[in-house]
This record gives C-alpha cells, structure tokens and sequence, in this order.
C-alpha cells in the first residue's frame, strides 16, 4: 500500500513539471487568430528566453517575411541578439490542411511540426536539437500563439527535455 500511495504521489508531483494548456478553453474568445493572415507580410518580433531558474539566457529580434499561396506559407525569419547567441535564421514551410489543423518544416526541426487553431489562440508543437554551448540537446518546444488584436500577437514557448519545463520563451509581435 505504501509503495501505491508513493508512485502516485510521485505521478502527482512529475504531472505538475510540464505546462499543459488547454486549447478548447480558448475557442470562443476573441478576436480569432489567423496564422496565414497574420504572417502574410511583414512581421517584427521582440523575445526572450529564460532558463528554468528564471534567469535571462537570451533577448532577441525577429524580422519575419511571409508569403502564402493558397494552403501553403514560408516564413522567412532573421534573428539578431541583443544578448546571448542562437540560431540566425530559419525557413518555415507551413501547410494548412482539409483537417483545418497544420504541418510545417524548418531547416533546423526534426521531422514534422503540427499545429491547431482554438478561437484566439494557436497551439504549435515540434522537436529540434538545440545547440547550448559545445552541446546539443534534444528538446520539445510547446508553442502557444494569443491574439492581441489585429496587429499583435503574444508568444509564449515552453521548452521540454523528459517531460519537464526546461526554459521558456516570450515573445511578442506585430505586423508592420
């Protein structure tokens, strides 16, 4: 019995190391988000990345250039650091299917990204090996997209190894 109750403490504890938000929650506020109609265009973004501590890793900027045709968009996107280092640039194929959900590709993903629309928000997961240092590490990102109007969206990523938070990403944008 003892065992019993400390496993389920354990399952109890570990569920709670992992951001899980819930899409459906968001599906009849406004304003709806469009991914296609958002990125179309220009597109400015101003981030940063926090370590599971709390502790500044990264601040960025992002210049995005989008152009969709029919159910498909790229990305264009070009980073510049204001502190710590990462990627530079990466492309984004993203593919808007019957199914209303959708597949992307970046040069830097591992396999297939999936997304899904829920009323003002928009759920984005994928896998990437990310380079810390002389290390690279394997990691989930969790990305949850909220429109803030027209023109603005707020970003925030959750960055999981095993199962558990281990960074964060904010980020905010707007159309230019």
């Amino acid at each position: 019995m003892r065992k019993l109750v400390f496993l389920s403490f354990c399952l109890l504890i570990l569920s709670g190391c992992a951001t899980s938000i819930q899409g459906p929650n968001y599906q009849s506020i406004q304003p709806q988000f469009d991914l296609f109609n958002f990125f179309e265009g220009s597109v400015k973004a101003w981030g940063l990345v926090q370590g599971r501590n709390g502790e500044l890793i990264q601040r960025f900027e992002v210049d995005i250039q989008g152009s969709v045709t029919g159910d498909r968009m790229v990305l264009d996107e070009r980073f510049s650091y204001g502190f710590g280092d990462g990627v530079r640039e990466r492309v984004w194929t993203i593919d808007r299917l019957e199914s209303g959900a959708y597949r992307g590709v970046a040069n830097d993903v591992l396999e297939v990204a999936t997304g899904q629309s829920f009323g003002n928000a928009f759920h984005w997961t994928y896998r990437m090996d990310l380079p810390v240092g002389d290390q690279i590490f394997e990691v989930v990102f969790e990305d949850w997209f909220w429109a803030l109007g027209d023109k603005r969206i707020f970003n925030r990523s959750y960055l999981q190894k095993f199962g558990f938070d281990v960074a964060e990403v904010t980020i905010f944008m707007e159309r230019q």
